[in-house]
């Protein structure tokens, strides 16, 4: 009894001692990151015109309470708080290994590139660092040998494009392909090179020592801070939950920044997409095989061919229906018909295919990829989850189709692990000043939750207009004039340096028409070319006007003169048409909760508080945000908007716009 005693005591002992060793670590590291962020610490020493700002000293003060303390954090940083170094610093001195994962591929780049190196020399510490992308971001050895054999076979452009990459496979020291310039981003060529999942033969493959994905892996495992971006991060999980091999270290502590974006990756993980691309990129290579390897096989031909005709035309019913809800297709006697027809006739293949095991190396593979299209297509076609949403997405010639969860909470409950300490970030994550529906959708209620402003001067920044008189949302023809008068009169008073952001594409090309007989000013439009080509061109020119939809909501910082005015078609509101928020409404309505004010509204309002960003992203920015829909004047909903933007000042005379913006030299 007295041994079992002395253990308790010994046990008691041990853990009071840990407590203080934690408690000193905890102190240890708040003087540290309190020093840094000083007029006498690091930043001051080492950044040209440092000055110490109150919300990123905040900032960076609840980050290493976060990590010392062990608890998660949900955090608000509007623009210009310096959010990057805020959580940067404590993840450094805190000695832990840490994960931080963005929503693009910019912010890793400058992440690794930029902000990492530069805190490293200043605060005088080396850790092991490593950039982690996709795989289909690093150039595929084999695959590029694969297409230089057949070069006498490919157009002169081809053949032009595939010797620069030869000769930059040659000096690349990581096989990044987005370090290759001497190619145009989206060449078709690049996608032929580049490393996936179908094309990898592992150990067997003759690169196998030399691979770009897999040194980049081995280089993250080892590391003691890892960037990646969010849809890595969150493979990199499912793979841990389904017992394969992953990706990333285990970590003590993770960042999200672009924070925002993570409940829709989590939909896109926690839920399944079958694309009909990926069928027919099967067929077409059991084709392939019977034709090269194979001619004593001609059921594997017969039956493929016949599937691509099957499959055509089963995607154009779909289209000429167009249904965008799976359950809508199955009430459909002849589209329900044809579905399971369609996956009948893949059984039958895959059971042909599969008595041809271990003839061909490529059919093998092919067989492992058509039994899991059969199997998901089943799984899809049942259409027996009550709580998931079953969309049909077009995408050009081919179809996704989808499931998505309405609700993630418990999954994310699941993944935010009490192990790891999660912190979130972004500009945009409050909705009415609070923070409860981004905690809610994650699952994370009881993070602590902090919103700091943003230290911009905004009253005197920036004038925020609704224009008086316009059109009730809906009123097509009039709401098109009205706005295309008012970008002409902006436009005019901005000299160009504008960006009218829409809600939806048709808008946009109507609008880009009428203007272009309007205006004088060089207008770029989304889809003339890539999104990083029109702002590079935006910024050259000096007086451009930059039309775009959701993509350029978001992610992009153009600072200074060059953008003086931001037009924002309407209000955000998701289509009440769309699939998911359909499943999610009804979902709300059986829970006796409103789905405009749970739902709907929450995501508009983060989603204007992205484009509203764009306006203003510097101390000495000048600017005029025009809304053209005055729903958020005249409706009650509207003062969620309102209360969640910057406290810009605010005018419905839209010539007060006009002479604030003729003003901004």
């Amino acid at each position: 009894m007295k041994s079992l005693i002395d253990g308790r005591v010994r046990l008691f002992v041990f853990s009071t001692k840990k407590a203080r060793l934690s408690i000193i670590v905890s102190s240890k590291l708040h003087k540290e990151v309190d020093l840094a962020f000083s007029p006498q610490g690091a930043l001051a020493k080492s950044v040209h015109q440092y000055r110490p700002r109150q919300s990123q000293y905040d900032m960076a003060l609840a980050v290493t309470s976060a990590i010392s303390e062990k608890h998660n954090l949900i955090l608000e940083a509007g623009t210009g708080v310096g959010k990057t170094f805020a959580y940067l610093i404590p993840a450094l001195l805190s000695g832990k290994q840490v994960i931080i994962s963005t929503g693009s591929k910019n912010l890793q780049e400058q992440l690794f590139f930029k902000d990492l190196p530069l805190l490293l020399t200043m605060f005088s510490v080396a850790p092991k660092t490593a950039l982690l992308k996709g795989r289909s971001n690093y150039l595929c050895q084999l695959r590029l040998e694969k297409n230089l054999q057949k070069i006498s076979q490919m157009s002169p452009q081809v053949v032009d494009e595939l010797i620069k990459i030869n000769q930059w496979a040659s000096m690349t020291k990581d096989g990044d392909i987005g370090n290759l310039t001497s190619v145009a981003e989206h060449s078709a060529t690049i996608a032929t090179v580049t490393s996936t999942k179908e094309s990898c033969t592992g150990k067997k493959c003759s690169y196998y020592d030399a691979c770009f994905s897999r040194k980049a892996k081995i280089k993250a495992q080892d590391a003691k801070i890892v960037v990646v971006n969010h849809h890595l991060f969150f493979a990199d999980r499912l793979l841990k939950d389904t017992g394969f091999a992953e990706l990333l270290p285990e970590a003590d502590v993770v960042v999200f920044d672009e924070a925002h974006l993570v409940p829709d990756v989590c939909i896109n993980y926690f839920g399944q997409q079958i694309a009909t691309r990926d069928i027919d990129r099967v067929l077409n290579q059991i084709i392939d095989v019977y034709r090269t390897e194979l001619r004593d096989s001609i059921q594997l031909d017969q039956l493929s061919q016949r599937l691509l005709v099957k499959l055509s035309r089963w995607q154009n019913a779909l289209l000429e229906e167009d249904v965008t809800d799976w359950r809508h297709v199955i009430s459909n006697k002849d589209l329900a018909t044809q579905s399971w027809d369609l996956l009948n006739e893949l059984t039958t293949l895959l059971a042909v295919t599969t008595e041809h095991v271990g003839r061909s190396e490529t059919l093998d593979n092919v067989v492992g990829q058509l039994s899991s299209i059969v199997a998901q297509l089943q799984l899809y076609f049942e259409c027996n989850d009550q709580n998931a949403a079953y969309s049909v997405e077009p995408s050009g010639r081919f179809t996704m189709l989808r499931i998505a969860p309405i609700n993630i909470a418990k999954q994310c409950q699941q993944l935010f692990d009490k192990q790891t300490q999660w912190i979130f970030t972004s500009a945009t994550l409050q909705v009415n000043r609070q923070l409860k529906h981004f905690a809610d959708e994650l699952g994370l209620g009881k993070a602590k939750q902090i919103i700091l402003d943003s230290p911009f001067d905004y009253p005197n920044q920036a004038l925020f207009c609704v224009p008086r008189h316009l059109a009730k949302s809906g009123q097509t023809e009039a709401n098109v004039n009205q706005l295309v008068d008012v970008c002409t009169q902006a436009i005019n008073a901005a000299q160009g340096r504008t960006f009218i952001l829409f809600t939806s594409h048709h808008m946009l090309q109507q609008v880009a028409r009428m203007l272009q007989r309007k205006v004088n000013y060089p207008l770029l439009i989304q889809g003339q070319a890539s999104k990083q080509s029109l702002l590079n061109k935006f910024r050259q020119l000096g007086n451009g006007v930059l039309l775009g939809t959701s993509s350029f909501w978001e992610g992009i910082d153009v600072r200074g003169r060059l953008l003086s005015c931001v037009i924002i078609d309407k209000l955000p509101f998701v289509s009440p048409d769309d699939t998911l928020y359909r499943a999610r409404a009804a979902n709300a309505e059986r829970s006796h909760n409103d789905p405009f004010t749970s739902i709907s509204l929450p995501q508009a309002v983060i989603s204007l508080k992205q484009g509203v960003g764009r306006l203003i992203r510097d101390e000495k920015d000048r600017g005029v945000l025009i809304l053209c829909d005055n729903r958020i004047v005249n409706r009650p909903y509207g003062e969620a908007f309102i209360n969640s933007l910057p406290p810009m000042s605010r005018t419905r005379d839209l010539d007060t716009a006009l002479r604030f913006l003729k003003s901004i030299p």
